[in-house]
């Protein structure tokens, strides 16, 4: 095999597939990027280990057709070193040898005919423009949990009816939900409730959403329920991946109907505050947060440990409260609102507090569009409920809201 191919359509290609390669692979082929050059004109370059796959094309000139199988970790090393000038490869028995520039390197191949056969691309269920669809699994991926053991929590549920699209995932201490509209083929068929639900691994999905957005293209979302495959498509790029066959939490029954308190405040200055004063809080240990006449008082730490407290101007109304967060869950999902100011609403210290995004309360920076386009009112519910427009506090913005359990406070 033979090609000359451009440096940088090379390195993001090997790039996009080694990322969905094992870090372990069982067995060393599934630890392999397969090259082939069989089409006119084309390079492919592609990667499975039969749960996950990643296939790009790119424009390349083939002198002798072949596949080859290298290293993918460090094929994606190479290629990503390389200086910027075109690059020749050629696969000679159990070698491959690329040149680029002044630069050549020599490595072993592996047996193309033990590499798995990639999946067909499922039917194609509908399109996703992608700012809103990346920007909405990075928001819902924050949440998911990362315990292998507890499979159902390790995905990012995703539910279609008609033309709107919700994501949600949960690790137990906190919930994301983000709604937004997509465009329905007319494969996205629903089931007998009018309604298509399924889980993906949050990791694959926030990855392929990542790098799939970056050629600014229209993603397509392929699905073949039967099969268990959801599949992402776009810039030339498709990733294919396992649904998880497990049982996701009801979610929506975890959602308050309604609050007893509620502010509204800018989240760069709490952001701030909230690094700050957790410096003297041991891993894992809370910080407090006391609301009264429109004042934010965070505190953290003890005597023993050493102690840090802030005051913030907020728009705060209802009952003085106090509650107690985990600092790097509440960061998580403060960073996770995409706004500059966040409607927070509580009912009691040991209940969960909702996160939102919302206006300034002045009314002026309007941040309507940072959370992308959200769905019809009514679908979800992640519209504002019951008891969120308390006097004249601003009304959270329908689309995202993060839900997160307090720490108990001592005493």
């Amino acid at each position: 095999m033979k090609f000359r191919v451009e440096r940088d359509a090379l390195a993001d290609a090997v790039a996009f597939v080694a990322r969905s390669l094992p870090s372990r692979a069982p067995v060393p082929v599934l630890g392999g990027v397969l090259l082939d050059t069989e089409g006119d004109g084309t390079l492919t370059v592609s990667g499975f280990d039969y749960e996950v796959s990643a296939r790009v094309e790119v424009p390349a000139m083939i002198g002798d057709a072949g596949r080859a199988l290298v290293s993918g970790r460090l094929l994606a090393d190479i290629t990503r070193a390389l200086p910027p000038h075109p690059v020749d490869v050629t696969v000679d028995g159990p070698r491959a040898t690329i040149v680029c520039g002044n630069a050549r390197f020599s490595l072993p191949t592996m047996s193309a005919e033990d590499y798995p056969q990639l999946p067909d691309m499922p039917p194609v269920a509908g399109a996703l423009a992608p700012e809103v669809f990346a920007q909405a699994v990075s928001q819902v991926a924050v949440a998911a949990g990362r315990d292998d053991t507890l499979p159902m929590l390790t995905g990012i549920r995703i539910e279609i009816d008609g033309s709107t699209l919700t994501l949600a995932a949960t690790d137990r201490f906190r919930l994301a939900v983000r709604e937004f509209s997509w465009e329905p083929g007319e494969s996205a068929g629903a089931g007998e409730s009018g309604e298509v639900a399924l889980l993906a691994p949050a990791k694959t999905l926030a990855e392929a959403a990542k790098t799939l957005t970056s050629s600014g293209s229209r993603i397509e979302l392929a699905l073949a329920r039967g099969d268990g495959l959801l599949g992402l498509a776009g810039g030339g790029r498709r990733s294919t991946t396992r649904l998880l066959d497990a049982e996701f939490p009801r979610y929506r029954q975890l959602l308050p109907k309604e609050h007893t308190s509620a502010a509204v405040i800018e989240i760069a200055p709490l952001v701030e505050a909230i690094k700050r004063v957790s410096l003297v809080a041991e891993r894992g240990t809370q910080v407090r947060l006391e609301f009264a006449d429109d004042t934010l008082r965070l505190t953290a730490g003890g005597d023993d440990e050493g102690s840090a407290e802030e005051e913030l101007a907020c728009r705060f109304v209802g009952e003085p409260l106090t509650i107690a967060f985990n600092p790097g869950y509440l960061l998580d999902g403060l960073s996770a609102l995409g706004a500059d100011h966040a409607h927070l609403s509580f009912t009691t210290p040991s209940r969960p507090a909702l996160l939102r995004p919302a206006s300034a309360p002045d009314g002026s920076g309007d941040d309507a569009e940072a959370v992308g386009a959200p769905a019809e009112a009514g679908a979800t519910a992640v519209e504002p409920g019951p008891g969120d427009q308390v006097d004249d506090l601003p009304e959270p913005r329908p689309g995202y809201l993060y839900l997160l359990m307090p720490v108990r406070l001592p005493g």
